[in-house]
């Protein structure tokens, strides 16, 4: 086969799988995603993210709301403008949230843009530098109870410990708090501490799939998002990840179709959000080592390229971390891992190939090693005598 065969073959296996996993009926929502420019270089206009979205699904819609503008003073009102007209335009495709800093003027700003169709509330502590102990944080939960609009929360990497935002969240059970990245800045904090709480969502915009199996672990299925956080993830990836997890939980179509986007649809339109059961996913689980290994490496590879301070995104940096991931799949007694390994390795010698290039061949090749790094989190495996 060719080069372009293969990564055809390759890409058309992760399609069929997601087409699978992907429910038949109910809405798609990306839950996290940004339009405009960031002072980190990165930008997306509607049409790319409309693009985007058709990738996982056909009809797929965004909460979207706007980057770390550099034309964000004063309060937002430039770049949440353009977003909510964006939004307009785009059909229905595009659920606009406003972006606030806590520091300028945000509960005016907020329900300015609530005024003018805003969705939902967008609050990135980092990028702000604010924390959840003082009266502006609170008098932002109290506009979105109010008007009955999703706070959504960078709780990523970055962020020190949040205990203030859990005790914040805990005063306004009416809210609906979404956590970004799996929460993954205090995971184990918020899911004991906000367990009674009925309206606190997790979204799955995180590179490590391991961090969202443990999600699925600590927190009822319900209560998971889908989401992408792109332009620095991807749609498509990020509803393979999802589902991939979500199937693995052992979710039916029903369970799926509410991670895809009818738990966040119900959250934005206001309604009753569904029944939360007990966490799917057993806290101590069966693991492949092997799989382990090719899913630690590909992870170091991965964090290799995004790590902050290392210069502009280079997949080449990935290359040693490759060449370690298959040397694991090379495993001549791999026991029920087997297949999946081999389809591992399929994968990462695809990528391989387009690693050293630029453009979209690097991006195609560092989505097919998340793919790969996803399938070894969370390929279903019983325990023999030999794993």
């Amino acid at each position: 086969m060719t080069e372009a065969a293969d990564l055809d073959a390759v890409i058309r296996g992760f399609s069929g799988e997601l087409s699978a996993l992907r429910p038949a009926e109910g809405p798609v929502v990306d839950a996290h995603t940004h339009l405009g420019v960031d002072e980190d270089g990165q930008s997306l206009q509607p049409e790319a993210l409309i693009q985007y979205l058709d990738e996982a699904a056909p009809g797929a819609r965004a909460c979207a709301f706007p980057f770390h503008d550099p034309d964000r003073t004063p309060s937002y009102r430039r770049p949440n403008d353009r977003v909510l007209a964006w939004a307009r335009d785009s059909g229905g495709r595009i659920v606009p949230y406003c972006r606030l800093d806590p520091a300028d003027d945000p509960v005016a700003e907020a329900q300015r843009c609530l005024g003018l169709g805003a969705r939902g509330i967008k609050l990135h502590p980092r990028a702000q530098a604010f924390g959840f102990a003082d009266g502006a944080a609170d008098a932002i939960f109290a506009v979105a109870r109010d008007a009955g609009v999703p706070i959504l929360v960078h709780a990523g990497r970055g962020m020190p410990r949040m205990d203030a935002l859990a005790t914040l969240a805990a005063r306004y059970p009416e809210v609906t708090l979404v956590l970004a990245h799996a929460a993954v800045a205090d995971q184990a904090m918020f899911a004991a501490r906000l367990a009674d709480h009925p309206r606190v969502l997790y979204d799955t915009a995180c590179m490590s799939p391991f961090d969202v199996v443990e999600l699925f672990a600590r927190v009822p299925a319900e209560r998971v998002v889908f989401a992408s956080d792109v332009p620095y993830g991807r749609p498509v990836s990020g509803l393979y990840q999802a589902l991939r997890v979500a199937a693995l939980a052992g979710l039916d179509e029903r369970g799926r179709a509410l991670v895809a986007g009818g738990t966040m649809a119900a959250a934005f339109d206001g309604g009753a959000l569904p029944t939360a059961r007990a966490p799917r996913i057993a806290r101590v689980r069966p693991m492949s080592g092997a799989l382990l290994r090719v899913g630690s490496y590909l992870l170091m590879g991965i964090a290799a390229v995004l790590s902050p301070g290392v210069g502009r995104f280079d997949v080449a940096r990935m290359v040693p971390w490759l060449a370690m991931a298959r040397a694991a799949c090379r495993d001549p007694a791999p026991d029920a891992a087997g297949p999946a390994l081999e389809r591992i390795d399929g994968a990462l010698r695809v990528a391989e190939g387009l690693v050293v290039q630029s453009g979209p061949e690097a991006l195609a090749a560092f989505g097919l090693i998340h793919g790969a790094a996803v399938i070894a989190a969370t390929e279903p495996l019983t325990a023999t005598s030999d794993s």
